[in-house]
């Protein structure tokens, strides 16, 4: 497909998944094993939609299969591969070298500048995830606000800050220093006003939309909001009278071309038409996402599967093993009711095969 002309009205990342090695011989909690010209390809159909690929996150198994040497390396050659089409990258840096546990504020820095430099160094826009190990390390919002200062203080481009909700990573409770979700989004806000010039915008995944619209109400003018909210993504892409979120999704992973062509509606100014053509995608969304939403790539690496985009149903961590059949099953009805796969009879095909090994072609 020739690449079609970059969005217009909204910044939109899909948030990308990795293709793993098939063949390597690897267990659940060993190296990561990248198929890294099947994961390189996917970026470019992703591009070549005129979506921008946000690197290295939770939808690349972050934290879940992909470790720290193997996302340096997809971002080193995510970023190479960008710079050949011109197209937009955002890269996740974290803590995720370190142990799960680690209780020292002075590493958890330390490894959070060791990732970011390299971000910076391969030439994408950092986005600074939420960290597990400073939500275990931190004693209340003042260790956030001094942690992400020194951060932001450093960085050579604005960044994008990332609010992951524990319900796709329990281990993120009370981040920013508080259970309470409007204290805890005072010391975000904070850290923001306290860095004029330094946030490019902020990366939401709270599933709460009205929650989402106050806090884009409240940031300065020159701080986008990435919406994250797999659940509700069309009315806050679509916006209202007082603005609207860019996205960075997921669920845009394997939605790209339907979501291009829904944007390029907005970029003409039709909303209605792009309601009326994102919309009818929630269901599968939703589908995907549903708890415990960590688990929603499984469907993701499915349907891309389905879709053709890769030769195999194999997961980092074996985690292809983390939804029923029965909820896989629904995800392909789904995505064949949308029009989703460039070959509908391929994507049967596939999903007989896989209900067949596993003796539930009735199922």
């Amino acid at each position: 497909m020739p690449p079609r002309p970059p969005l217009r009205s909204r910044t939109v990342f899909a948030a990308a998944h990795v293709v793993a090695d098939p063949r390597a011989d690897t267990t659940p909690d060993g190296p990561a094993a990248v198929d890294w010209d099947a994961t390189l390809a996917f970026r470019h159909h992703l591009w070549a939609h005129g979506l921008g690929v946000a690197e290295a996150m939770d939808t690349a198994q972050r934290g879940a299969g992909l470790d720290w040497d193997a996302a340096a390396e997809l971002i080193r050659r995510s970023a190479a591969e960008a710079r050949t089409v011109g197209g937009l990258l955002a890269c996740g840096a974290g803590t995720d070298q370190l142990p799960p546990h680690e209780t020292s504020l002075d590493r958890v820095r330390g490894a959070y500048e060791e990732q970011l430099g390299l971000v910076e160094d391969a030439g994408g826009r950092p986005v600074l995830m939420a960290s597990r190990q400073l939500a275990a390390a931190a004693t209340g919002p003042e260790d956030y606000r001094t942690l992400y200062g020194h951060l932001l203080r450093q960085t050579a481009r604005p960044v994008i800050l990332h609010w992951l909700g524990p319900m796709f990573d329990p281990a993120l409770a009370g981040y920013w220093g508080s259970e309470e979700l409007d204290a805890a989004t005072e010391t975000f806000l904070a850290i923001i006003a306290d860095h004029p010039g330094k946030v490019d915008g902020i990366k939401v995944s709270l599933l709460d939309p009205a929650r989402e619209v106050a806090l884009r109400r409240r940031l300065p003018g020159t701080v986008r909001c990435y919406t994250g909210d797999d659940f509700h993504y069309p009315e806050l892409i679509a916006g209202d009278d007082h603005g609207f979120s860019d996205a960075l999704l997921g669920v845009f992973d394997p939605l790209a071309p339907a979501a291009a062509d829904a944007v390029r509606l907005l970029d003409g100014g039709d909303t209605a038409a792009f309601r009326a053509a994102l919309d009818p995608t929630v269901a599968l969304a939703r589908h995907l996402f549903q708890a415990p939403t960590r688990h929603y790539k499984t469907g993701i690496v499915l349907l891309a599967w389905l879709a053709g985009h890769q030769a195999h149903f194999t997961m980092v961590g074996g985690l292809q093993s983390a939804r029923s059949l029965p909820h896989l099953r629904r995800a392909h009805e789904l995505a064949d009711g949308l029009g989703l796969f460039p070959d509908p009879e391929l994507a049967a095909h596939r999903m007989r095969q896989l209900l067949a090994v596993y003796g539930a072609v009735d199922a």
